[in-house]
């Protein structure tokens, strides 16, 4: 008989007090190894594990690429750096975002249950949209268990809210009896691991996020070719489906949930717009100095036509500043608090 001793660890926006929680009540001898990716901004520095390291004896550190997996120990992704699983060891790696972040929560997670099955513990926590979604089913559906954070205890409900809708998950609790459920769980003995059942879209998945060539690797294989671009690089994006959910990948690897991919196009339509405006303004001081030029010349009709034009395009650039400052955000939240409105 084994042990579920590999967990792992999804939070974002008010996952910072959810883990420090977690990991002030769990035993200082708790032998699995945890393993944590919080959200967080590519230049700040590494403070989680210092954090942690206050609050209980289990050492905490950020994961340096290769080093071996050890009980009773916690590995956090460093800034800006993908944290992966490999056979007895880990991986820090700097390859394409997915959902907009680096670190993100599904390669971890996608890689924990490529690699140790039945073995791993799959934790949601606090935060927007839904990393953590694709990554937890890849979790359940290669035996392991699905926990995730009830969303009325959680700061930023929307991860935890997604993962329990696309997601069979085993317990939804609030953050205060997490630590003891999982002294529960890595206690118990389970079964066997399964047969080795690796399927080729996650090899082929998790290669990408290792920094391997997402082309070379078959980006393009594990999906249908959809009509959309990828808002990071402007690559093809593929409609990858889980279960009854679906994702997209680009062929240079950028990867969005469905929500995620919503919430790009939305800031690109925003930016678009701010970029026709600043081609318009360009065009209307460039006609007026060219207007200027013929007038000093006195070449007053040609200067008319060029002050006109500069006129015309003013007009018609109060419509794309309307459409600027009426452009509205799309996210699941604010269609659900749609939805609450109309009835």
């Amino acid at each position: 008989m084994i042990k579920r001793n590999i967990v792992v660890i999804g939070a974002s926006t008010g996952g910072f007090e959810a883990l420090k929680k977690i990991i002030k009540n769990l035993p200082s001898d708790f032998q699995a190894s945890i393993f944590i990716v919080w959200h967080m901004s590519p230049d700040l520095r590494g403070i989680l594990p210092d954090i942690l390291n206050k609050l209980n004896s289990i050492h905490a550190a950020n994961a340096c690429d290769r080093e071996p997996i050890l009980p009773n120990r916690i590995y956090v992704a460093p800034p800006d750096y993908h944290l992966l699983i490999e056979d007895g060891c880990v991986r820090v790696t700097h390859g394409p975002k997915e959902n907009r972040f680096r670190p993100a929560v599904d390669p971890l997670f996608r890689s924990a249950a490529y690699t140790y099955r039945n073995r791993v513990i799959g934790i949601i926590l606090s935060g927007g949209l839904d990393d953590g979604t694709a990554g937890l089913w890849r979790i359940k559906s290669g035996g392991g268990m699905a926990i995730v954070q009830d969303p009325l205890d959680a700061e930023a409900p929307s991860m935890p809210e997604s993962a329990l809708r696309e997601v069979n998950v085993d317990y939804c609790v609030p953050v205060d009896v997490m630590a003891s459920l999982l002294v529960k769980l890595t206690n118990e003995d389970i079964s066997e691991e399964r047969p080795l059942i690796r399927d080729e879209k996650t090899r082929i998945e998790i290669n990408i996020a290792a920094e391997k060539n997402a082309m070379e690797n078959g980006s393009l294989d594990i999906g249908i070719l959809s009509p959309y671009s990828c808002p990071e690089c402007n690559g093809v994006l593929s409609k990858i489906t889980d279960g009854k959910s679906f994702r997209f990948r680009c062929h240079t690897g950028h990867a969005y949930s469905a929500n995620a991919l919503m919430s790009s196009l939305s800031v690109k339509i925003e930016d678009s717009l701010y970029g026709a405006i600043r081609g318009m303004d360009e065009s209307i001081m460039f006609l007026n100095q060219l207007g200027d030029h013929f007038a000093e010349l006195n070449e007053l009709q040609l200067a008319a036509v060029y002050f006109r034009k500069a006129i015309e395009i003013q007009e018609r650039s109060v419509t794309i500043r309307n459409a600027v400052h009426s452009h509205e955000p799309l996210s699941p939240n604010t269609l659900m608090e749609e939805l609450k409105n109309e009835y």
